[in-house]
């Protein structure tokens, strides 16, 4: 049975969600030192998005929408404004975007939350357009067992024979196995062949907020075309931007360009991953920011133009300010996963080199982001989050998929892999 919300906890959960919108957006205009390790739920124009807007205005939210407004940040930026989380829309053409709708309406499974991604729905450097390469889906469904058993009764032939198991075994694996993700390769639709990965909403939610495993979280910073929204996960999503930018700040060069920067957010998800050892084009990170260069804009303008330490220089350029007052609060504000990864790293190291650790929590961010080795920091808290989770999610798909499946498509890997290399 569905659970409910009550109107308080609907009112608590609103301005747990403005609180955290505060914390993650508002990085640089505070300076407390409060831990933001935490996950929370939906701000209030998102929990009722046709409601009207004095929605938002309670005793407890008015304070913080008012720093918002302060600040002028970018609307996209700004939980009461309508255009709350459109930075995440990404334009495509029109005829694609209504066959990959088409796609998502043919499960009679509730899909909450859907999106496409990858060389079929986004050009890629280096990708031959007269081949038909597969679209990528990842459907969020709030109960991921009763959504198997539903579409196992739609779509008997999308399953291997792990169907056989039932839907709660399936639930589990999906959920227990990997990164929570359960994916049916090879499945032709509306003229197109498929993969589609189906994902909790609180693990994906988890995932973009925390980086638990980067495997979603990653994929979502580089363009992907939303086909269904969800308050949650845009909310969820507008924080894993921003932590990505913060990543990438934090180990760039004072000067950089605006491409550098996107190679950089956009490879975050890579670092680790065995399959760019053998089995990716060596060159997919560069690839997909060449010929995504305006929808990365588009993803990440409003949230480096609301960052007061960073300066446009012009011709593409930017510069950032070194100041270890901003570069302290960026690591406070580090997701759960890679901070606590980050801050043991930091006290081995200072613990090896006789070094005094500070105690004090604005010093101790500060101490860390004036180290030397915060790049090494974060490359390895980064590999080890992502290495595991990505050895036994491929694991879990030869499951899965079954043998043929997987085999078909190592090949096509390899053969990509092989032909980058030439």
């Amino acid at each position: 049975m569905l659970k409910t919300l009550s109107h308080a906890s609907v009112r608590s959960s609103a301005a747990q969600g403005t609180r955290l919108l505060q914390t993650h957006l508002c990085t640089v205009h505070t300076d407390t030192a409060t831990s933001p390790h935490t996950s929370s739920s939906l701000p209030p124009h998102l929990l009722h998005p046709r409601e009207e807007t004095d929605s938002t205005e309670t005793p407890e939210t008015r304070a913080p929408l008012s720093k918002y407004r302060h600040y002028n940040f970018h609307p996209s930026n700004t939980p009461d404004s309508p255009e709350f989380g459109t930075n995440q829309h990404i334009s495509i053409d029109e005829e694609l975007k209504l066959k990959l709708k088409s796609v998502v309406a043919q499960f009679n499974a509730p899909i909450r939350y859907a999106f496409a991604y990858g060389s079929g729905v986004f050009q890629q450097k280096g990708y031959d357009l007269k081949k038909q390469p597969t679209v990528d889906f990842i459907f969020g469904v709030s109960h991921p067992e009763h959504w198997h058993a539903l579409n196992m009764q739609q779509n008997p032939h999308h399953y291997s024979s792990v169907r056989l198991l039932g839907s709660h075994a399936i639930g589990l694996l999906q959920e227990k196995v990997g990164a929570g993700v359960y994916f049916n390769p090879y499945v032709q639709m509306n003229g197109m062949m498929i993969k589609y990965g189906v994902v909790s909403i609180d693990t994906l939610c988890s995932d973009l907020i925390d980086w638990d495993t980067l495997y979603l979280a990653g994929r979502m910073h580089k363009p992907v075309k939303i086909l269904r929204d969800d308050p949650r996960v845009r909310l969820a999503n507008q924080v894993n931007l921003t932590e990505a930018v913060r990543v990438a700040l934090l180990t760039m060069p004072e000067k950089f360009s605006d491409q550098a920067l996107f190679e950089r957010i956009a490879g975050i998800s890579y670092v680790g991953d065995f399959r760019m050892i053998i089995g990716e084009n060596p060159n997919k990170v560069q690839n997909i920011v060449h010929a995504q260069m305006e929808a990365f804009h588009r993803l990440y303008r409003g949230l480096l133009d609301d960052l007061p330490n960073l300066t446009v220089l012009g011709n593409d350029q930017y510069q950032q300010n070194q100041n270890p007052r901003f570069r302290g609060l960026m690591v406070q504000k580090l997701p759960k996963t890679l901070y606590e990864k980050v801050l043991y790293l930091h006290r081995h190291e200072t613990s090896q080199s006789n070094a005094i650790l500070a105690h004090d929590k604005i010093e101790l961010y500060q101490q860390i982001a004036a180290s030397p080795n915060i790049g090494s920091y974060i490359d390895r808290a980064l590999r080890d989050t992502i290495s595991h989770t990505a050895i036994t999610q491929s694991l879990k798909g030869i499951a899965t998929a079954g043998p043929l499946r997987t085999s078909r498509y190592m090949k096509e890997k390899l053969s990509k892999w092989w032909s980058a290399k030439q």
